[in-house]
């Protein structure tokens, strides 16, 4: 019996860093989004849309290419012209709905 329980116990260490390391997908879900370079193609101040030609969205493991976002906040679109070049992040709603939470100008 004592062998079973020491047995169990190096077990438990010897595993224990690796499942440490491991990152549950709510915890992924929820770190904030990282800055994605984007070129303004298009502002729609009315219905709070935004399209982009974009690098690649890792947050979103989305390819390079131009769509229309949604944004979070209408104001975000003041801090973007057609043909700006500026950072921003996005994320995906629990709907599916991809929105942009951030805009920050290009460097």
């Amino acid at each position: 019996m004592k062998k079973l329980l020491l047995t169990s116990l190096l077990a438990a260490c010897v595993a224990w860093p690796a499942m440490a390391e491991q990152k549950p997908d709510s915890a992924a879900a929820s770190a904030p989004a990282s800055l994605t370079v984007g070129e303004v193609r298009k502002v729609d101040k009315h219905a709070k849309k935004i399209t982009l030609k974009h690098g690649e969205i890792k947050n979103l493991e989305m390819p390079p290419m131009t769509m229309v976002f949604q944004v979070k906040d209408a104001a975000l679109l003041d801090k973007a012209k057609v043909g700006d070049t500026i950072r921003f992040a996005a994320e995906k709603t629990a709907t599916g709905a991809l929105v942009v939470t951030d805009i920050q100008p290009g460097k």
